[in-house]
């Protein structure tokens, strides 16, 4: 009997219950993680979640997923420790132009299940 797995959904619940962890740590518990912002905290997990995907994704051959999560991940790295405007914007480009090869990538790939499957 074949199992699989899907370790990217996986991946992305135990990552985001993280950053919700930190998040609500610090709203309501200490606004600081060891004294660093717990929102930043909380950010720098999610970015960490993207980075930990893009690993999964090279690990199973896509290199082209692997590359646009990676990018997402720097993207929103970047915007986490950002100091200024162009900085901010700089991150943000980064994290949309992961993200929207992410979504097209997605949608092709449901597209061609759904025509297999129908």
């Amino acid at each position: 009997m074949d199992e699989t797995v899907d370790v990217q959904a996986t991946a992305i619940g135990v990552g985001t219950i993280v950053a919700l962890g930190f998040f609500a740590y610090g709203r309501y518990i200490d606004e600081t993680i060891l004294g660093i912002d717990a929102t930043t905290v909380a950010t720098a997990a999610f970015a960490a979640t993207f980075a930990a995907i893009a690993l999964l994704h090279g690990a199973y051959g896509r290199g082209d997923l692997a590359v646009a999560h990676a990018t997402a991940a720097v993207g929103l790295g970047v915007i986490t420790v950002a100091a200024t405007g162009p900085q901010v914007l700089g991150g943000y480009l980064l994290l949309v132009a992961g993200g929207v090869y992410i979504a097209l990538v997605t949608v092709r790939a449901r597209d061609d299940a759904g025509e297999v499957a129908g």
